[in-house]
C-alpha cells in the first residue's frame, strides 16, 4: 500500500516522537511517525516525518498544521515524496547505473556520495531526508552556493546503493546527479 509521507520541520530540540504523533493524530490513521536524531549524540535533528494512509488527510494535516506549534515552536509542514528515480530516469533518457558498475568505480574506502543539480533550497535537512533510507549517514556537507552536496555514510555498499538509486532522481523539483565523492579523511 502507499503511504503519504509529510515532512515537518522547524521542531523545537525537545519534541518528543510522542507529541509529534498526538499532534497528527486527529487528521486521520498514520502509519508512522519518526524524529530524525543524530546518530552519536541521539539529539533531535530538528526535523521529522509523519506518514499516513490516506492522502486526503495527509492534505489535510499539511494545510492545518504549518505554523502549529509542537512543543514549543511552531512547525513547518510540506510533502515529503520525491518522484522514484526509475521515474525520472525513463523522462531524462538516461540509462540506469548497475550496481556492480558504481561500486566498482571507486576504492574500497570510499562512502562519500556527491550530489549536484540542486540549485534552489538545498539544505542538510532536505538531503537527509531523501538519503536517510539508504542507511547510517554519517556526515553532510552542503555548498549551497554551488548547488552540490556531499553525502558520507558509513559504509561503501550502502553509498552505492544511494548512487544507483539516486542519480537521477527528482528532489524539489530538480533532477540531481549523482556520483562518487572524493574521499575525505576522516576526523575523529
Amino acid at each position: 500500500t502507499e503511504l503519504f509521507h509529510i515532512f515537518v520541520g522547524d521542531l523545537s530540540p525537545d519534541a518528543e516522537t510522542n507529541q509529534l504523533r498526538e499532534a497528527f493524530a486527529p487528521f486521520g490513521q498514520i502509519s508512522d511517525c519518526k524524529i530524525i536524531r543524530d546518530p552519536q549524540t541521539s539529539k533531535s535533528r530538528g526535523y521529522g516525518f509523519v506518514s499516513f494512509f490516506r492522502k486526503e488527510d495527509a492534505e489535510n494535516a499539511i494545510s492545518k498544521m504549518n505554523g502549529q506549534k509542537v512543543g514549543s515552536r511552531p512547525i513547518r509542514t510540506n510533502w515529503a515524496v520525491r518522484k522514484p528515480a526509475s521515474a525520472a530516469q525513463k523522462e531524462a533518457n538516461t540509462k540506469p547505473l548497475t550496481y556492480d558498475e558504481v561500486f566498482c568505480q571507486t576504492s574500497s574506502t570510499n562512502c562519500t556520495v556527491y550530489c549536484g543539480g540542486i540549485t534552489a533550497g538545498l539544505s542538510e535537512e532536505l538531503l537527509h531526508e531523501a538519503f536517510n533510507s539508504f542507511g547510517t549517514i554519517q556526515e553532510i556537507r552542503v555548498f549551497k552556493d554551488k548547488g552540490y552536496a556531499f553525502i558520507r555514510f558509513c559504509s561503501k555498499s550502502t553509498a552505492a546503493q544511494a548512487i544507483v538509486s539516486m542519480n537521477g532522481a527528482e528532489i524539489n523539483g530538480y533532477t540531481i546527479k549523482c556520483s562518487w565523492g572524493k574521499e575525505t579523511p576522516t576526523s575523529n
